[in-house]
């Protein structure tokens, strides 16, 4: 079974809303691009390292739109010819235009769908596409989290968690990494079991006590 992959781009604040420009998602946002002013030769290594092994991405309606606006156009690099060649599916109630080449709209059971994905594919990344996320993060239908946290704080925007986390417990799957302009690249797991609690007014303060 394969693993589907969570990559998100996200604030001190866990706004993850628009990070590439002002037309990304601009309803209500006054932030779009915010990741811009950030990006140097760190980010964009840790950007084509997240996608060495993916062979098929797994985007929301308005992701997919951006992507398929922009992408196709792109003959040169390594994530172009990635993306150009490998399957897309796309989880949306309307009707995307799916000209791009290798695209697939899920149908309306996405947590069936997804599970097929994993049965057919090695490394499915997921992109953005917030919406999307919270009902992976709900359904618990990842397998991997990875966050690239800029230092910036903006108050107001979409967020990671942003309705769909469910009590989990993820694991560090290596040490973090950091840039010289303080952005910071966390890659987590999930694990089994919810959140344990303790009590520090007790003796052994409750360690090791799991609900």
């Amino acid at each position: 079974m394969g693993l589907i992959h969570i990559e998100l781009f996200t604030t001190l604040d866990l706004v993850a809303q628009a990070p590439g420009g002002p037309d990304e998602d601009p309803t209500g946002f006054p932030f779009g691009g915010w990741q811009v002013p950030m990006l140097d030769d760190f980010v964009g290594a840790q950007i084509g390292a997240a996608y060495e092994g993916t062979d098929a991405l797994l985007l929301g309606r308005r992701t997919y739109d951006i992507f398929a606006a922009y992408w196709p156009r792109q003959t040169d690099g390594e994530i172009a010819t990635l993306f150009n060649s490998i399957p897309k599916y796309v989880a949306s109630r309307g009707k995307p235009d799916l000209s791009w080449a290798g695209s697939t709209q899920l149908g309306p059971d996405l947590a069936g769908a997804v599970r097929e994905i994993r049965e057919r594919h090695e490394h499915v990344k997921v992109v953005g596409s917030l919406n999307l996320v919270q009902t992976l993060l709900r359904e618990r239908l990842f397998d991997r989290l990875s966050l690239l946290v800029h230092p910036i704080v903006l108050g107001v925007g979409k967020k990671v968690f942003d309705g769909g986390a469910v009590p989990s417990n993820l694991t560090l799957l290596e040490s973090p990494v950091a840039s010289p302009k303080g952005a910071v690249y966390l890659r987590y797991g999930l694990a089994e079991g919810t959140p344990g609690t303790g009590d520090m007014a007790a003796r052994d303060r409750g360690v090791g006590r799991a609900d």
